[in-house]
């Protein structure tokens, strides 16, 4: 099992309407396996036997169709705290998930939902930066100044500010976050944060957008296409690797990245 430092993505998943269309959509595009227990309405997902995420299905028709992405944390009521203090919204007070560990969720200032998880018998991901599993989160907000104080207060991050290519190829700001107690900048980045263009209608919330890496970006899209999912951003190079942005066949948002090291 993977270990995970402070405030290190270490969960995603993902909340349905159908759990098996989802199994179908997810197993044919990232090969991914599925165990869930008789009559349960969730199933963790494998690639190549390690365990990188879970499928949900929604209890409740008006919950958002949706990835989400859980931090570590070593004390759960401690970090809860930090984020009232910081001015975020806890959504979901601390709540045991049996022996596996506690979850909570909440919502930064400026409305993005992320979760906590502080381990027990289950640390999170055993499988991550590689093909099938995942690989980075980013929060998208109109509020950055505001959201940037936020998790520096609640997660320890410490920011790096870079320029990426937009979808009309101009620069667009982007911050990375690396752990406290590292040095800040891309080798120690675990996620980051990009700013929502003001193009983009109002009524869009403000949300995190979680990336599975893939060994062939094009491919991936074409396949996604395939089984009933949508292209949202298409494939472009960034100085990282190839990445898409696509909606699954439910309309789940997520990202693929083919990693420059895997690039022909």
């Amino acid at each position: 099992m993977a270990a995970f430092a402070q405030s290190a993505p270490c969960w995603v998943d993902v909340q349905l309407s159908d759990l098996e269309a989802g199994k179908r959509f997810y197993g044919g595009l990232l090969g991914w396996t599925f165990h869930a227990g008789d009559g349960m309405p969730f199933a963790d997902a494998y690639s190549d036997g390690e365990l990188v995420a879970a499928l949900a299905a929604k209890q409740d028709g008006r919950m958002p169709t949706t990835w989400g992405v859980y931090f570590s944390t070593d004390d759960i009521l401690a970090t809860v705290a930090l984020i009232r203090k910081a001015g975020g919204q806890v959504i979901t007070d601390p709540v045991r998930a049996g022996g596996a560990g506690v979850l909570a969720q909440a919502a930064d200032p400026g409305g993005a939902v992320f979760g906590l998880w502080q381990a027990g018998e289950r640390a999170g991901f055993e499988k991550r930066n590689a093909p099938g599993a995942f690989c980075w989160t980013e929060v998208h907000t109109r509020q950055p100044e505001r959201v940037d104080a936020f998790y520096e207060a609640v997660l320890g991050f410490q920011g790096t500010d870079i320029e990426l290519p937009g979808d009309d190829g101009t620069a667009e700001p982007f911050r990375m976050w690396s752990p406290a107690g590292t040095e800040p900048g891309e080798d120690t980045a675990v996620g980051g944060r990009a700013v929502i263009e003001e193009a983009i209608p109002a009524m869009l919330p403000s949300y995190f957008l979680n990336y599975f890496a893939v060994a062939d970006c094009d491919r991936a899209v074409e396949t996604a296409v395939h089984l009933g999912g949508r292209i949202k951003s298409p494939s472009q190079d960034i100085p990282y690797g190839r990445t898409a942005v696509l909606q699954d066949d439910q309309g789940a948002a997520f990202a693929v990245l083919q990693p420059t090291e895997l690039l022909p």
